[in-house]
Parts: C-alpha cells; structure tokens; sequence
C-alpha cells in the first residue's frame, strides 16, 4: 500500500504584487535560510525591485554580516549538510522555473503527520520528502484521510472509505485484484497560530516571492511590454497613414 499523489491547486500568485513578494522575501528568511540560499539573489535587488531601501532590507532581511551587495547565502557549507542532513538543501533560486508557483503553493500547505518517517512528516506532493514542516507552527499539524482503492489490470476500478469494505469487494471479484491505500484528502487535527485562511496567504506570498527571484526580469519585461505595445499601436497608426499619402495617387 502507497500514499498517493496530490492535486496541484491553483496559487494565483501576481509578481506585479510587491505587499506580497515583501512578505514572502521576509518569511523565506526567517524560515527558509537557515538551510536553503538563493545564492543567484543580491540583497541590494531586493531593495529595487521591491519598492524597499537598504536599510530596511538590512535591518529586516538580513542576520549575518553580508553586506548588501552581497548574494543571499547561508553559513552552512554543502559538504557539511550533506553530512548532517543526509543530502545538501537545494538552492532555491530556481526552484518556481523547476518546480512550477501550483507545486510550490501546493507543497507548502500538504504536509502531514506521518509517525513512519523519521522527521515525523511527509507530504502528498513530495512524497518521502526529507524536510520537515518548519511552518508547522503558522499551519498547524494535519492528519491523512485514506481510501482504499481497489486495482484491475492497471486501473482503480472501485475505491472504498474502508479497508474490510474493499477486501469483500475483491473477494467477489475473485483473482486479479490489488489493494492500495491513498490519501484522500488531509485533516487539520492541531490548529495552527493562523486561520487556514491565513496559512494559505502565507504559502502564496512564499511562492510569490520564490517566483519573483526565479526570474527577476519578468517585472521589467511586463513594465516594458506595456510601453512596446503602445509604440506598435502609434506606428501602425502611422504606418497606415504614410502608406495612405503615398499611395494616394495610385489608387
């Protein structure tokens, strides 16, 4: 038996909303820093991009002695986490390129509570996953909810709210049939410091943030098509009437 895969739901994450992305950029260094950089980051574009000055940004972003010039970096060294965590945290500057802003939002609101796993959790997007829930605190602790569905050749053919219910149904059906447990959705059982609804703003200015950084360019891009497609506009109109001048005779 397996858990199962979850949903992707939509994050309806806005780049252009700098509110968001400033607090994203403070809730991934508060609790995401400790082991993951985004070390293709400076903290001086921070304070460009998003409407912030340097001094804020080293006053509330920044608690090592980095300068603001230099790279979002952590202390701990890959051949050190490797050793201590079993594996280096990835850097996550390219994470919502790779991952997508759906799984980031996603992911961040599927951890559950699962006693099997050595750091107690795991999650329906990331299965087997090696971090633990470090917003757990905000979000609460969720419990699995399972169906037992009952395959045939590849397919589930029936799924069950019990396990003794998709036994006998398979008993009927005779050989051939296999069993597998999935979660069917997750149960908050230990509230949080934060309303779900809180929480969920929480996982979408995180992965606002992790966008914006993924690819800093897109602001200026959008800023510039705006003034692009008002060029286009201006010479078509122009384009059309010298055309018209020219031609005038002709026709």
């Amino acid at each position: 038996m397996a858990a199962g895969g979850g949903t992707l739901q939509h994050a309806n994450v806005n780049v252009n909303d700098t509110a968001a992305a400033q607090r994203g950029a403070r809730l991934f260094v508060n609790y995401c820093m400790s082991c993951h950089s985004a070390s293709y980051m400076r903290y001086q574009r921070l304070a460009t991009d998003l409407d912030l000055d340097e001094e804020a940004v080293m006053e509330n972003l920044v608690f090592s002695d980095a300068k603001i010039g230099d790279r979002m970096e952590i202390a701990m060294r890959p051949q050190d986490a490797a050793a201590w965590l079993g594996k280096a945290p990835p850097n996550l500057s390219l994470v919502a390129r790779s991952r997508g802003t759906d799984w980031l939002y996603t992911y961040m609101r599927s951890f559950y509570r699962d006693d099997s796993k050595i750091i107690g959790v795991n999650n329906l997007v990331f299965p087997d996953v090696g971090m633990p829930h470090v917003l757990w605190e905000l979000q609460g602790i969720q419990n699995p909810v399972y169906k037992y569905e009952v395959h045939h050749e590849g397919h589930a053919v029936e799924s069950f709210d019990t396990e003794a219910a998709a036994e006998d149904f398979m008993k009927q059906q005779g050989e051939g049939y296999r069993l597998e447990r999935v979660v069917d959705h997750l149960e908050l059982v230990e509230p949080g410091s934060m309303t779900s609804a809180e929480y969920d703003q929480v996982a979408r200015d995180l992965a606002t943030f992790l966008t914006y950084i993924s690819e800093t360019m897109k602001l200026e891009r959008q800023r510039m098509g705006v003034w692009v497609m008002l060029f286009l506009v201006v010479f078509t109109v122009l384009a059309y009437l010298t055309k018209k001048e020219w031609w005038k005779d002709i026709h």
